[in-house]
C-alpha cells in the first residue's frame, strides 16, 4: 500500500527487536529502521523520519526518554509509542512528559501491540489498561500549579475546535470523537491539527494539558 505507516523499532535486545519488527512488518507496517541504542536511534530517526517510533526506555548511550524528547523536538509530527518492561508510574509519567503518545507494557500480546501502533499512528493516546487514568490525573495535578509567568492571550478557537478539544481532554480517541460528533475521522484530525497550530503546541499530550488547564475537561 502507498500509505503504509512507517515505523522504527528501538530496543537494545536484538531478539526482541527483531521479533517486534517482524510482527509489525507481517501486519503491513513499513519498518524503515531499527536501532539498538539511544544515540543510534536519534540519528536514524532524523534520517528516515518514521511516523511511529516503538521505543524501549532502558537503552545504552542515551536514555529512552531523552531519545523521545529529541525525536519529537526534531519532528513534531512523529508519534512515539513506548514499549517497556517497566510499569512504574514514574517511568510512565516521565515518558509522557517527554512527548510519548502512548505507553505499552512488554507483556502485551502481538495483536495488542499491532493495534497500539496503528492507533498511535492516528494520534490516539494508547496506554496499558490502568495507566491512562494515571496520566490524566497527573495533568490535572499540574494544572492546579501556578503558572511561572503570565502567558499571552490564547488565539480564538472556533466552536467546533473547542468542542473537539473538550472531548480530547476527556481522553476520547479520534474515532470516538468522530462518532460522538457525527464527523469523519479525517475531519477530527484536521480540527486537532488546526488547534495545535493556533495554540503553538506540538502534540496531543500538550493539547490535553492545555485543555485541562482551561477547565475544558469539566465542561461537558
Amino acid at each position: 500500500m502507498a500509505d503504509r505507516v512507517t515505523v522504527m523499532v528501538v530496543d537494545d535486545h536484538p531478539m526482541w527487536r527483531d521479533a517486534v519488527s517482524r510482527d509489525l512488518a507481517e501486519a503491513g507496517f513499513d519498518v524503515v529502521a531499527t536501532a539498538g541504542d539511544g544515540a543510534e536511534a536519534v540519528r536514524r530517526a532524523r534520517a528516515c523520519t518514521p511516523q511511529v517510533v516503538v521505543l524501549d526506555l532502558n537503552l545504552p548511550a542515551l536514555p529512552g526518554v531523552e531519545v523521545c524528547r529529541q525525536v519529537v523536538t526534531h519532528d513534531p509530527t512523529a508519534r512515539v509509542l513506548v514499549l517497556s518492561a517497566s510499569g512504574e508510574h514514574a517511568d510512565v509519567l516521565e515518558a509522557v512528559k517527554s512527548g510519548a503518545t502512548g505507553y505499552l507494557i512488554k507483556s502485551a500480546g502481538r495483536e495488542e501491540l499491532i493495534d497500539a501502533v496503528r492507533r498511535t499512528a492516528l494520534g490516539d493516546p494508547v496506554f496499558t489498561p490502568g495507566l491512562a487514568g494515571l496520566v490524566l490525573g497527573e495533568f490535572r495535578r499540574l494544572a492546579t500549579e501556578p503558572a511561572p509567568a503570565a502567558a499571552p492571550a490564547a488565539p480564538q478557537l472556533t466552536p467546533r475546535e473547542t468542542e473537539v478539544l473538550r472531548l480530547v481532554a476527556k481522553g476520547l480517541s479520534y474515532r470516538q470523537i468522530a462518532d460522538r460528533l457525527v464527523l469523519s475521522h479525517r475531519t477530527v484530525q484536521n480540527h486537532v491539527q488546526n488547534t495545535l497550530g493556533k495554540l503553538q503546541l506540538h502534540n496531543r499530550v500538550e493539547l490535553v494539558r492545555y485543555a485541562i488547564e482551561q477547565g475544558l475537561d469539566d465542561d461537558l
